[in-house]
């Protein structure tokens, strides 16, 4: 799979702690929770999972955990999540827990009590909301990190300190992405799929106007404009460099080829689909 690429970036000042970069699928599968939420339940909690190092937490994937919340007393299906967690380990085995999730804007005293559980199961586990009543027109995420404090051989407690968040993204998720982010330009809030001739026309246009970027800066920096920028340089080599060097002529033919390929098999398909129509209706006769 394709290395991450950073979406953007936002969220509260980091005092201590790593970054915590998270997907869109992570995000929307904790949208698509709370939309599914029982009838009378304020919030939906879920476990993050992902990927640790000693700078970021990634965050990969979910899962929600039923619970039951009041003012006085908080539960929570530990052995659903445990059953749900030994199921994604099947199948992603890279993926630990490193976290949970809730939704809303606010950090209970039930928040506390259900990241104790989390803290027994990962080490320094991170604690992530997402404001679904989005206050200010925004669904703003934050996350966490527990630090203890209070009186040595008192009672000790708890207290959630802010980290900084990164949205990123693998090249197969962007698609999806994109695809989300022109809906808000529609009145209807709603797009149609592209064909492959349009996303081929799309991705055409797109890497002509990366050129055309690339051009220009080259130009500027030549003419004095622009000051050089020695890790921009190597960039570039690097990106011209993994060009193959192929001959006007041979790239040709090999595209006619291609195309070629292409409109035999279009052809052979329309053949076949024409002739599985005949023969549905010489056994109507």
């Amino acid at each position: 799979m394709a290395a991450p690429g950073s979406l953007s970036a936002s969220g509260s000042a980091m005092l201590h702690g790593p970054v915590v970069k998270v997907h869109p699928v992570v995000l929307a599968a904790i949208v698509d929770s709370f939309e599914r939420r029982n009838e009378g339940a304020g919030r939906v909690i879920g476990t993050l999972l992902g990927t640790t190092d000693k700078h970021s937490v990634e965050v990969t994937n979910c899962f929600s955990v039923p619970h039951n919340e009041s003012e006085d007393e908080v539960a929570v299906d530990m052995e659903f999540a445990k059953n749900m967690y030994e199921l994604h380990k099947k199948v992603t085995s890279t993926e630990q827990i490193v976290g949970w999730y809730a939704t809303g804007n606010d950090i209970t005293e039930h928040s506390v009590l259900i990241h104790e559980y989390y803290s027994r199961e990962a080490t320094n586990p991170i604690h992530m909301t997402l404001d679904t009543s989005l206050q200010g027109s925004r669904m703003n995420i934050k996350a966490y990190i527990s630090t203890p404090m209070g009186v040595p051989g008192k009672t000790m407690g708890i207290m959630f300190t802010p980290l900084t968040v990164q949205y990123v993204y693998y090249d197969t998720e962007r698609i999806g992405v994109d695809l989300i982010t022109k809906t808000s330009s529609n009145p209807t809030r709603s797009i149609g799929l592209a064909s492959d001739l349009q996303q081929v026309g799309v991705a055409a246009n797109r890497l002509q106007d990366s050129l055309s970027t690339v051009l220009q800066y080259a130009e500027d920096v030549l003419s004095g404009k622009v000051t050089a920028d020695n890790t921009v340089g190597r960039f570039l080599m690097d990106l011209v460099n993994q060009v193959p060097k192929i001959e006007p002529e041979d790239f040709e033919s090999m595209l006619n080829s291609n195309i070629n390929d292409l409109l035999m098999v279009t052809y052979l398909a329309n053949l076949t689909q024409s002739q599985i129509a005949l023969n549905e209706k010489l056994l109507n006769l």
